[in-house]
């Protein structure tokens, strides 16, 4: 596990993770706070197979804040960070619910960040509070923590290479 050292230095030098707040207070001991830019209420039902040849995601509705807070009620929905990460090909990365949200029964569940990703992540988050919860726009939601592997010859290629990543004129 990589600690706040190296985490800062990759993030410095190589673009780790770009487009955070306030690097300072995001940078933790053993990871990074992702923070929320977009709330989305699912819309539709999605499908899932092996190959990925019949996979649809499930549509989505974007949720304003009302005075700067996401007021949701007890569901499911889809969060977008602020950060965009660049992952290198020796290092993978886990996000974990930051303890806050786990003690107003709020959970956001990920999957992996795998060597070679990048672009700006979206994950699932579950109120489970009966009363729901009030979240602030740019509120730090998750911690990404990241992991040594060996090197990786090929990185990940999938459909979500370069996600909400706008293209550069050239």
């Amino acid at each position: 596990m990589l600690n706040s050292n190296e985490i800062k230095q990759l993030i410095l030098e190589k673009e780790l993770i770009t487009g955070y707040i306030e690097l300072d207070i995001q940078l933790q001991p053993t990871g990074f706070d992702l923070s929320l830019s977009e709330v989305y209420e699912y819309d539709d039902k999605g499908a899932i197979d092996f190959t990925n040849k019949e996979r649809v995601n499930a549509e989505t509705k974007k949720i304003n804040p009302s005075n700067c807070w996401y007021n949701l009620n007890p569901g499911c929905y889809m969060v977008v960070y602020n950060e965009t990460v660049k992952m290198p090909l020796n290092i993978a990365a886990m996000a974990r619910s930051r303890s806050s949200m786990l003690r107003n029964a709020v959970v956001v569940e990920t999957a992996l960040w795998d060597p070679g990703y990048k672009g700006k992540s979206s994950s699932l988050l579950i109120v489970h509070n009966k009363f729901g919860v009030k979240i602030k726009e740019n509120a730090r939601i998750a911690q990404l923590v990241f992991f040594k592997t060996e090197e990786v010859q090929k990185g990940y290629s999938g459909i979500y290479q370069n996600e909400r990543i706008e293209k550069k004129p050239k």
